[in-house]
């Protein structure tokens, strides 16, 4: 059985997989706006929260999973209906009972058992999400936004993928849309989209919002004479890392954001002044590519002379105060 859909690439995987099954259902709600309208924009740095084996500090430029799914179905009035198993075989059976009546199911899963991923970028990440819209024999047909094309996957990789151990762990998660609101209000989800977002860049913790980002920057200018040599790498890495391969479209987000700006700027009142911030947002996004072409040549040892962790935390300030600039107008014309 295999259901007619429509694949569609994007930056991100949760914002593209609910607008690709907001698609097939006739609402077409693209993944700037799906990302922005989940206000899911955001940025921590959480140095007691640990990554991996090597205690990496945890660094985020967007929200936890599941915020996208959650806020667009509340917003635009979606039902969707959310699935979790404890057991192997009954969530194996649930999907394919679901693909049998002819709809496509969106799935959370580990990245690390996708056989389909390129080796360098399957590592143990449980929150990335695709969609399931066939089956063929043992193998699935699978919509991964991520990539070009869709692709197959055999039950076997799909069994573990639902199943990842460790932080995040899926359960088994499976989710599809059960209805859609006749006329949907994506103006009013849009403007509520943009206020909350900077409700939570604004918001006063030390390590999150706007202030998190000042935050890191002043980890990355310690981080050289708190610890080897080797391990200051291993963190700023993994801070390129979220920043630009972890499904972000490049610059933690930035430009998916400035995208939505675009689109909001098509639906609401105040058009010329949301297209300036758009290209404004998407010159800090610039700044943060910024940051990683000079954090990425420390990392592989290939800097210049003034390549040093000190230069790479300047350029975090400066982000810091472009989006402190930037978010402080936003609230203020907005009146979070």
């Amino acid at each position: 059985m295999t259901i007619e859909f429509q694949h569609h690439q994007s930056a991100h995987c949760e914002s593209g997989v609910m607008s690709n099954l907001l698609r097939h259902e006739g609402l077409n709600i693209d993944e700037p706006l799906a990302f922005g309208i989940g206000s899911a924009l955001f940025f921590a740095h959480i140095p007691f929260l640990k990554l991996d084996n090597n205690k990496i500090p945890l660094t985020t430029f967007r929200m936890n999973p599941g915020v996208i799914l959650k806020r667009v179905t509340k917003l635009l009035g979606v039902g969707l209906t959310v699935e979790r198993f404890g057991d192997v075989t009954k969530a194996m059976d649930a999907m394919d009972r679901r693909i049998e009546m002819g709809f496509p199911v969106g799935l959370q899963v580990g990245v690390f058992w996708l056989p389909f991923f390129p080796d360098a970028l399957r590592f143990h990440f449980n929150a990335h999400n695709m969609v399931v819209y066939g089956k063929e024999g043992d193998e699935y047909m699978v919509s991964d936004p991520t990539l070009p094309e869709p692709v197959r996957c055999s039950a076997r990789d799909m069994r573990k993928a639902r199943f990842s151990k460790g932080p995040l762990a899926p359960h088994g998660k499976m989710y599809y849309i059960t209805s859609i609101t006749p006329d949907p209000p994506v103006k009013k989800a849009v403007l509520t989209g943009i206020k909350r977002t900077c409700f939570l860049m604004k918001n006063p913790f030390p390590i999150g919002g706007v202030n998190g980002i000042r935050y890191l920057a002043g980890r990355i200018r310690k981080w050289p004479g708190q610890m080897p040599e080797d391990q200051a790498i291993l963190y700023l890495t993994n801070v390129i890392r979220m920043q630009e391969e972890i499904g972000t479209g490049g610059a933690g987000f930035r430009f998916l954001f400035a995208a939505f700006l675009q689109r909001a700027a098509d639906r609401l009142p105040q058009r010329e002044w949301l297209s300036a911030k758009s290209s404004e947002m998407t010159a800090i996004g610039d700044k943060w590519r910024e940051f990683a072409l000079m954090a990425a040549k420390i990392c592989k040892k290939r800097n210049g002379v003034g390549d040093t962790f000190g230069s790479a935390a300047d350029i975090v300030e400066e982000c810091w105060m472009m989006e402190r600039t930037f978010f402080a107008d936003m609230c203020r014309n907005l009146k979070t």
